[in-house]
């Protein structure tokens, strides 16, 4: 077995891989970027190893860095993780040559597997069923709109060399199919600095399907499940479970032997992805293969109890499967999140900056993080704006959901957007819940994008009790502070709970410890040792483990719970009398400017001051996160004023454009 590794991956990824080298007794390497000098994966690691400027293509995707990394540190293997350099059969190949090990696939089965153009040649000459498209490389958009015309609207492009959502893009028209193939050639150039894209079509109401497979170099090759990864948004997974709710064991039996047959066919070792498109008779599709670590591996891992990192390691160590197909059972279930830095109610823009709070939810056998940060990190503008990946174990999907929304009730993050509000809506959405999935459900759910109104609170009632029981704890602490406690008087216990346009009168009765609260009629007894200034109140709720975010918003308290965020104020009667009476002030008119909708670099400005611009009219390029935003007009206008130029480094809301 090998004394030492190297991870050529940052983040969560190669913290995964530090923590089962570190179970096995193996030393680790990290290697860092500039933008990486303090990050948890070179904290964590025995030893680390600087390897360039932030920009991925001058530090994570230099081989030759990497490999000098692990001479130097007496490194003898080097694992890929995902994304980067774990696709690249040149990488692979560079490391053998080097006398190192390549903890993943040889170079040929990456070569023939890896590339998504060459992998459905490769497919469709064995037999296997495979999407109807264009597998050569495409020139340029006038041809990429006469290929995708032939093949039939709507068409994906895909760059070859992919993954991760990115440099995909779907066309339902020629002007579509021209503004695709330039976003994702210019995506696949920045992410993967390999510019070829290829044109399928693209199956309307599918499932995304995929297996995980195993194999060692003795020629022993297993299959370990499906997993159901159909919710997407912009072609980024986002929640993934094992099993799908959709796959009978008849289908799955398929699936498996025919992605086990794929990957014999090129010899292949290590663990690996063989994906699908599955339509709604379960008829499907060979869509690539991911030769690497898949992000949502854990999920496989829950219900089969196997550590794939640890095979991985020993699969390339030259040790054999210690188990057949026969002995792979699949045991209860397991869902995936990805919280993401971005903001679900600006359209999902990414967002940058400081954790300036990070909490996570307590892990146990039921409960697992998977982060590449800690609390004071940074989410920076260079890399994908994932912070952690959150899965959550049941005896059966009802009960892996639960926990799962627990679980996001209890995950506090400040100091950057995130995703959690819309991962909450999901797993509460009726048609998720039903396990009625295809990869369209967000855009068909959400087709103007996600707004607060679109997770609106199941009980109000129980956040006005919420908002009262914070609020008397609050009285209590101001009282005994004062003086006025231990004493003949006590806070009073009368409210009026103002609860966005609503307002609920609240009774508040102190009781074994904790309040029971009458809310119109209602009564809710909250026992907990909650304190002031703790942003978590967890509580037994009407005897249910209950967690609210809290937080003092002026004189009332900002409440987080099921995803929904509501503002609330308690006051005595007379108090909610007066405030009722209050004028509401307007926010100020921002219509005639364009402003960048998240911190990124200006890529180009399409237009010029005088310039007469129509509604759907691109107006600038903002990219962030490695993803190109492209901006257009909201409505017809004339440009008055250009306030930034390409190459600027853009702020949050800063003025790109004026019109008159």
């Amino acid at each position: 077995m090998f004394k030492k590794i190297l991870i050529a991956n940052r983040g969560e990824i190669a913290c995964r891989v530090i923590a089962t080298a570190r179970k096995m007794g193996i030393k680790t390497v990290a290697v860092y970027s500039e933008a990486d000098a303090d990050a948890r994966h070179v904290r964590e690691a025995d030893e680390s190893v600087a390897i360039g400027p932030p920009q991925s293509a001058k530090s994570y995707l230099v081989a030759e860095k990497i490999i000098q990394a692990a001479r130097e540190t007496g490194a003898e293997a080097i694992h890929p993780g995902y994304g980067f350099l774990s696709e690249k059969a040149d990488f692979a190949r560079a490391v053998e040559k080097a006398g190192l090990v390549f903890i993943g696939p040889g170079p040929d089965a990456i070569g023939a597997m890896g590339d998504k153009i060459e992998s459905k040649k490769l497919a469709k000459k064995a037999g296997v069923n495979t999407i109807p498209g264009h597998m050569d490389v495409i020139a340029d958009a006038d041809e990429a709109v006469k290929i995708a015309r032939g093949i039939g609207y709507p068409v994906m492009i895909k760059a070859s060399a992919g993954g991760g959502g990115k440099g995909m893009r779907i066309a339902r028209s020629d002007a579509e199919a021209k503004d695709g193939f330039r976003s994702a050639t210019n995506e696949a150039r920045s992410s993967f600095g390999d510019e070829r894209v290829f044109i399928e079509k693209f199956i309307e109401q599918p499932r995304h399907i995929e297996i995980q497979v195993l194999g060692d170099s003795h020629g022993n090759m297993v299959y370990l499940g499906e997993r159901e990864c159909s919710i997407q948004r912009r072609n980024q997974k986002v929640i993934e479970e094992a099993p799908s709710v959709f796959i009978d064991a008849k289908t799955r039996k398929a699936m498996g032997e025919q992605a086990v047959a794929l990957c014999k066919a090129v010899g292949y070792r290590s663990a690996g992805t063989v994906e699908f498109v599955v339509g709604a008779n379960r008829d499907f599709y060979f869509l690539e293969m991911n030769t690497r670590l898949q992000v949502e591996h854990p999920v496989t891992e829950y219900v089969t109890g196997l550590d794939l990192v640890e095979l991985m390691i020993r699969i390339a160590a030259g040790e054999k499967l210690p188990f057949a197909q026969k002995d792979v059972k699949l045991n209860g279930w397991a869902i995936e999140a990805r919280v993401y830095a971005e903001d679900p109610f600006r359209n999902f823009l990414p967002s940058i900056g400081r954790l300036a709070h990070y909490r996570p939810p307590q892990s146990d056998e039921n409960v697992r993080i998977d982060t590449g940060v800690y609390e004071g990190a940074e989410i920076s503008m260079f890399y994908d704006p994932l912070i952690a990946k959150l899965i959550t174990y049941g005896v059966d999907r009802a009960e892996a959901i639960g926990r799962m929304r627990q679980a996001l009730d209890e995950f506090y993050i400040r100091g950057v957007s995130n995703n959690i509000a819309f991962v909450s809506a999901l797993l509460a959405h009726p048609r998720f819940v039903k396990g009625a999935l295809t990869t369209g459900l967000v855009g068909e759910e959400y087709p103007n994008g996600f707004h607060p109104a679109d997770l609106p609170h199941e009980d109000p009632h129980m956040l006005a009790a919420a908002g009262a029981f914070v609020h008397q704890r609050m009285a209590e602490r101001e009282a005994a502070i004062s003086g006025r406690l231990p004493g003949t008087k006590r806070p009073g216990n009368n409210w009026v709970a103002v609860v966005g346009p609503a307002r609920y009168p609240v009774t508040v009765t102190l009781n074994n410890g904790g309040y029971d609260i009458e809310v119109e009629g209602r009564n809710y007894a909250i026992r907990s040792d909650w304190q002031p200034g703790d942003p978590l109140l967890r509580c037994d709720l009407n005897g249910r483990r209950t967690c609210l975010q809290v937080g003092r918003l002026g004189l009332g308290y900002r409440i987080y719970h099921g995803g929904a965020q509501v503002d609330v104020k308690v006051l005595n009667p007379r108090a909610a009398e007066l405030e009722s009476l209050m004028p509401v002030k307007e926010p100020p008119d921002l219509s005639k400017y364009l402003l960048s909708p998240m911190p990124g670099l200006l890529v180009s400005v399409a237009v010029a001051a005088g310039q007469e611009v129509r509604a759907g009219e691109e107006l600038a390029v903002v990219e962030a996160m490695k993803m190109e935003n492209i901006l257009r007009a909201e409505r017809d206008g004339i440009v008055s004023e250009v306030h930034a130029k390409p190459g600027d480094s853009l702020a949050v809301d800063q003025k790109i454009l004026e019109f008159q």
